[in-house]
């Protein structure tokens, strides 16, 4: 810091046209400088600043005075917390930390030879030959037969108590189908023969990170309008409509109209607030929807709806009849079923894998000791991995890379299911903090996979739609049923909130059907449009969400919850699905894949 001189700040005063003949007040503002190790150049300004706001003050000793009192003590006392929360909050790597572990040990240990120990009590247990680690340093040495060490990643890594002292380990809280007598364990020869690809194939589908933050306004207008004509095709053919009506043109008669529900405001959904928008081969405008004449509904905005009712003024639609989307058929296999086929097992996990008080991996370590039990033939781990809501992320407290602790999860996981040998997929979440977050989401990269792992590993975007020996499987990481199930309003269905929300996801065949989206999803249209609908109705739809877990077919579709494997402190759930490729019955009807699911704790 260069000196400051009474010189200094003349020069500078005069360049804002400030006279000061009193050398004691320049020699004051020279001791203030000095005191609180400002620059001549920002005192000056900080002095510019005050006498303004008090109608240009005259620069003498009183008014310095009142000045250091009303603004540099302010600035030193928040410079000082500043310091000392920056210190706090430094993070240390394990060496530093062990370090520092044991200057307070040796410290302790010296005070202890001087201090007389009161009868009956001994703060310290005395340290023996076999146990010369106390136990703050125990907890800090990271056993090397552990294949994730959380100690590189964080200075706090001591295992979660929450977490370590669960109950109901292994207790199935979910079952459906036939799981009497059901054996949980992957065929003879695990991963072998198992056939696992990308529904549209490599060419047609999200590979690599593309350019976002690029869309303007008229893409996503033209997306959503193709939305709503693809939609209504469907529904016309359907239901025998002939012609769609204009939304606002009045009519005396009943009208047919089609486009996608809105809501009036920027709050959320309700019976009043409704708006139907058209598309613009119908008009393309808005008009009010009164909902009271009819018995059941159940609307969220995007919804690409037809409705019959009578709209007199063209000002507002009374609806009397209310048609939903219909869903695409399901896959046709071409190959023939062999008749001793073996059922596949397959497990799905969603994250996070660590508690949210630690960056201890145990939960994954538990998840890869049942992989190594049970032996499925595919693993279905979705994301987060490392999750960006977790406080020591949040709180800025880990030592290494994202990226790094990244690797080190996913090699564990590789590395761990080896001997069973077991295909993996790996599915990104938009809470992956070291990944592009992104909807629709592309896959992530691992470079450093050998060629062994590397016919293991399937990595795929989020969302996407597999093919695993001739069964299709829709899966998602993004909670789409946390986010519909804030916006939907319904009257009088009797099915619950979660049949009807799969229901409109797949009547609307997309794997995100909600518009506008959440805050936190930050959607690219025009590549949702290519990779965010559903090609078909899937066999079964994997999709985790923070709501509770379940097991649901929902119009022939299997759609799996499996929970997150920790819910905050404490042990949380994963899945686990008998699958067989089925011939279609005697009469015709179609039999669902999945012949048995359940949901179990970890």
């Amino acid at each position: 810091m260069a000196l400051v001189t009474g010189e200094s700040l003349k020069s500078e005063l005069e360049m804002f046209d400030i006279a000061c003949q009193d050398d004691y007040a320049l020699d004051k503002m020279v001791e203030q400088c000095i005191c609180n190790r400002i620059q001549a150049d920002e005192m000056v300004l900080e002095w510019v600043a005050y006498s303004t706001t008090k109608n240009g003050l005259k620069l003498t000793v009183d008014t310095l005075e009142q000045f250091e009192h009303e603004v540099l003590n302010k600035k030193n006392k928040h410079k000082q917390s500043f310091r000392k929360e920056e210190a706090l909050n430094r993070t240390r790597d394990i060496h530093s930390l062990q370090d520092l572990i044991k200057a307070e040990e040796e410290e302790e240990n010296l005070l202890d030879s001087y201090s007389t120990p009161a009868k009956g009590s001994q703060k310290r247990a005395l340290t023996t030959p076999e146990h010369p680690h106390s136990k703050r340093s125990a907890a800090l040495l990271a056993s090397p037969g552990l294949l994730l060490s959380p100690a590189s990643f964080s200075p706090s890594s001591t295992p979660s108590q929450k977490y370590s002292q669960r109950g109901g380990k292994g207790e199935v809280v979910v079952t459906f189908g036939a799981v009497q007598g059901t054996r949980w364990a992957g065929r003879k020869a695990p991963g072998a023969g198992v056939e696992l690809e990308l529904l549209e194939g490599p060419e047609d589908s999200l590979r690599c990170s593309y350019k976002y933050m690029f869309q303007r306004l008229r893409d996503v207008r033209n997306v959503l309008t193709e939305k709503i004509e693809e939609l209504g095709e469907g529904l016309k053919s359907h239901f025998n409509i002939e012609e769609f009506s204009p939304v606002s043109l009045p009519a005396q008669d009943g009208i047919t109209v089609l486009g996608q529900v809105c809501c009036d405001s920027n709050g959320k959904l309700n019976a009043q607030s409704v708006l139907l928008e058209a598309g613009p081969e119908q008009g393309g405008q808005q008009v009010p929807v009164d909902l009271s004449e009819l018995k059941e509904y159940s609307l969220f905005p995007g919804q690409v709806v037809v409705m019959e009712g009578m709209n007199t003024t063209g000002r507002k639609l009374m609806a009397s009849k209310l048609h939903e989307g219909v869903p695409l058929p399901f896959y046709t296999s071409e190959v023939k079923m062999e008749m001793d086929e073996e059922p596949m097992n397959v497990l799905v996990a969603c994250g996070p894998y660590t508690p949210s008080d630690s960056l201890t991996f145990d939960p994954l370590l538990d998840l890869i000791n049942v992989i190594v039990r049970d032996r499925p033939d595919v693993c279905l781990l979705l994301g987060p991995f490392v999750d960006s809501k977790h406080e020591q992320i949040e709180k800025a407290q880990v030592t290494e890379t994202f990226e790094a602790i990244f690797t080190r999860c996913i090699d564990s996981i590789v590395d761990g299911t080896k001997s069973v040998g077991c295909r993996l997929v790996f599915v990104p979440s938009q809470r992956d903090i070291h990944h592009h977050f992104i909807y629709p989401q592309p896959p992530f990269t691992l470079p450093n996979l050998n060629k062994d792992q590397a016919q293991r590993v399937t990595l795929v975007p989020d969302p996407c739609t597999l093919l695993i020996d001739g069964v299709t499987f829709g899966l998602t990481s993004t909670d789409i049923l946390f986010h519909m199930g804030a916006e939907e309003i319904s009257c009088g269905s009797g099915s619950d909130r979660f049949s009807r929300i799969l229901k409109h996801m797949l009547t609307q065949r997309s794997y995100y059907p909600l518009y506008p989206p959440v805050e936190e999803v930050n959607m690219d249209y025009e590549k949702f449009q290519s990779f965010g609908q559903l090609p078909l109705t899937p066999d079964v739809l994997i999709i985790p969400s923070e709501l509770r877990y379940f097991v649901k077919n929902v119009v022939g579709c299997v759609c799996v919850n499996p929970g997150r494997l920790t819910k905050g402190q404490v042990g949380g759930t994963y899945s686990r699905l008998l699958i067989q490729r089925s011939a279609t019955s005697e009469d015709e009807k179609r039999v669902s894949p999945c012949l048995a699911a359940q949901v179990v704790k970890i």
